[in-house]
């Protein structure tokens, strides 16, 4: 008792079981957050550059993505920054779009979480690299733990913890995309940058 159910789990695995793409992405990103070791303690939104940067270089169609939202009765007011990744098939045909989110995993936290839900939310990865279709089957998942979690201890749900509010973060229709030319970067410090 506690720990995560088997369906959980198994809709887990579904979830991780990585595509070729999305493997690439990782690999990637991965070698690049190697390469800048220092920066590594930077903010966030430093480090989504430097992706998207290193992602032009390699040739890739990578964008920062920034999402925003007025307030209504459902949402508070808020906005949020992620890289979004345009992979063609090899065929130069079909194009798929990747979210890459560089902090994942902490955007489901919640206040004195059950084992149960700490188990779960241990699974996610740090680095999310996926289609808009896992990303929300992994909000639905989630957020419907963390809702248990939070009414299990005796807590208020708060909006930001509701798959509504965590869809609107990465899958907004509303998303403003921003282009970096590596011809904005010297040295490894970030100097201008311009929007395409």
């Amino acid at each position: 008792m506690g720990s995560v159910t088997e369906e959980e789990l198994f809709q887990m695995e579904i979830l991780w079981s990585a595509t070729d793409h999305e493997n690439e992405i990782l690999d990637k990103i991965s070698i690049y957050l190697r390469d800048i070791g220092s920066m590594i303690d930077q903010p966030k939104n430093l480090k989504n550059k430097w992706v998207v940067m290193k992602l032009k270089v390699d040739g890739y169609e990578g964008s920062l993505c920034k999402t925003s939202w007025v307030s209504s009765i459902k949402l508070p007011k808020d906005d949020y920054e992620y890289v979004d990744v345009m992979m063609k098939d090899n065929n130069s045909i079909k194009v798929a779009r990747l979210i890459v989110d560089m902090d994942f995993k902490s955007q489901f936290e919640v206040a004195r979480p059950t084992p149960s839900y700490k188990e779960l939310k241990d699974i996610l990865p740090d680095i999310f690299v996926g289609s808009e279709e896992k990303l929300d089957k992994v909000i639905s998942l989630v957020c419907r733990a963390a809702n248990k979690s939070l009414k299990k201890m005796g807590l208020h749900v708060p909006p930001w913890r509701k798959a509504t509010y965590m869809q609107s973060k990465w899958l907004s229709k509303d998303c403003k995309k921003t282009s970096f030319s590596p011809t904005n970067m010297e040295l490894g410090i970030f100097s201008k940058w311009t929007s395409t």
